[in-house]
């Protein structure tokens, strides 16, 4: 063997998806007409890291083309042509919406999820090879209630300086996000739900989200379910992450949960997630904290695309384009593990074109 080829031999074994498939997906007649997909770049480094997605897609050809739209978070609301187009594609692809902190402007995220119906909101927060956390062994699957909750946006003010403000909770959007996170489960495999609460205190509403969860998991005797207060989740979220599989939770401890889960696993810039309802689908960066960036990362274009890009991956499967998925992913996999292109949130300097470019090049 010449010592030019130990090289390429190495890297191929240490890849994350050395061995293949040995058992083929077969496609139904039609499935690689390529799929319209709807791309809202959004607010501050949105467009730079939606830009890095579509430079990969079309480096890889993959079977999706984007109807683009130019939607900001300071709007009232979400153009009526936008939804539309979401409707009829079935699929967006979604860079960060800044949400105005108070002033009584509501959340164009919030709007999207209720006026699409997209009750589950899923991030994945797992360890990537070759970088470093506190944490090892790190594969979480947080399922969040997307749509009451205490963002049920229903407040008022009662007297001047008295704001009350309504935290809703149902049996159906319990129980179907209950459903969907243990379905979730036993789809991939997975051995444990926790349910995430804070029925000690909210007896009635938190209650109800518990008693729900209960009936689903009775249905699922082969996986274990489990219980947890969202306070001490936090503290265990912390010291000891390993434990945890899939969490299904109400609508803010999720957001938490979530966001928490992020920056043990490697950060918010590395965690892909999306949210989905009967009919339609919005991919987004995983944990929200973060995803529109600041000034100094726009003009330095030095935003992190893994997020975004890992989160197209996802959007290929949903889309039933495995393979696409598949070399996305581990191109992403690639660069993060052999540490010469990566951000400065993961401790290097490079640009948002440097990784794609680095993304590019290891596409199989």
């Amino acid at each position: 063997m010449s010592r030019r080829t130990l090289p390429i031999l190495k890297r191929f074994l240490s890849s994350p998806t050395a061995a293949t498939r040995s058992v083929t997906y077969m496609p139904r007649p039609g499935d690689g007409t390529p799929r319209p997909v709807t791309l809202i770049p959004g607010d501050g480094v949105g467009p730079l890291v939606t830009g890095a997605v579509e430079q990969v897609m079309e480096a890889m050809h993959a079977p999706v083309y984007f109807e683009k739209y130019e939607v900001h978070g300071d709007a009232k609301s979400v153009p009526p042509e936008v939804i539309d187009s979401i409707k009829k594609n079935k699929v967006c692809l979604k860079g960060g919406l800044k949400t105005p902190v108070g002033g009584g402007v509501s959340s164009l995220n919030v709007l999207l999820r209720k006026e699409l119906d997209l009750y589950a909101s899923l991030v994945h927060c797992f360890n990537l090879q070759g970088l470093p956390t506190r944490h090892q062994d790190v594969n979480i699957v947080v399922i969040r209630e997307n749509t009451e909750g205490e963002y049920s946006g229903l407040e008022h003010e009662v007297v001047p300086g008295v704001v009350e403000s309504l935290k809703v909770i149902t049996k159906f959007c319990s129980e179907r996000i209950a459903k969907y996170a243990f379905e979730y489960a036993y789809l991939n495999n997975r051995k444990k739900v926790t349910a995430v609460h804070k029925a000690n205190i909210m007896k009635l509403a938190d209650g109800l989200f518990l008693e729900s969860c209960r009936e689903v998991a009775s249905k699922y005797p082969s996986i274990q379910y489990n219980e947890m207060i969202v306070d001490n989740c936090s503290m265990q979220l912390v010291s000891k992450p390993e434990q945890f599989d899939v969490m299904v939770t109400p609508n803010l401890y999720g957001n938490l949960v979530s966001n928490t889960a992020a920056g043990i696993a490697g950060g918010t810039g590395v965690m892909p997630g999306g949210n989905v309802g009967a009919d339609h689908a919005i991919f987004e960066q995983g944990a929200s904290a973060g995803n529109v960036g600041n000034e100094n990362l726009l003009e330095q274009k030095k935003a992190n695309p893994v997020a975004l890009l890992l989160s197209s991956a996802m959007m290929l499967r949903h889309l039933q384009f495995p393979s696409f998925a598949d070399r996305l992913e581990t191109a992403v996999k690639r660069v993060i593990s052999e540490g010469k292109y990566r951000t400065k949130d993961l401790g290097g300097d490079s640009t948002t074109q440097e990784v794609v470019d680095a993304v590019i090049s290891n596409m199989d």
